[in-house]
């Protein structure tokens, strides 16, 4: 991740509910990117950008919040040592556009930012 300090010290000014939504944001742009094959290199950066998005929050958050965002980011993490490879197969882009989409929905409901009904 390019700028990770600059990078860190911006998403930090914003309070919780706003990075619980930046974060969502990220997931979705890698449900986004992750069905196309070009662009492998910027959702690999995705990926790593969101696994310090929840780093830099989850300790703020309340213990079942932290533990469900500690358990996205191993996934993450995992997801980005499989990359080069899956990167190359349109049902493994296809999976993580799914499982990225499902965690922004559960990211964005952590945020509070939208009602429960929406």
């Amino acid at each position: 991740m390019k700028n990770r300090d600059r990078i860190r010290e911006r998403f930090l000014r914003d309070d919780l509910p706003r990075r619980l939504g930046g974060l969502a944001a990220d997931l979705e742009r890698i449900a986004s990117s992750a069905r196309r094959p070009g662009g492998a290199d910027r959702v690999s950066e995705m990926l790593e950008e969101s696994q310090y998005f929840i780093e830099w929050t989850a300790a703020e958050t309340p213990i079942e919040v932290a533990a469900e965002l500690v358990d996205m980011q191993l996934m993450i993490a995992l997801w980005r040592g499989a990359w080069p490879e899956a990167q190359h197969s349109a049902s493994q882009r296809l999976l993580l556009s799914v499982q990225a989409h499902q965690w922004m929905h559960r990211v964005l409901g952590f945020s509070g930012l939208i009602s429960s009904d929406s």
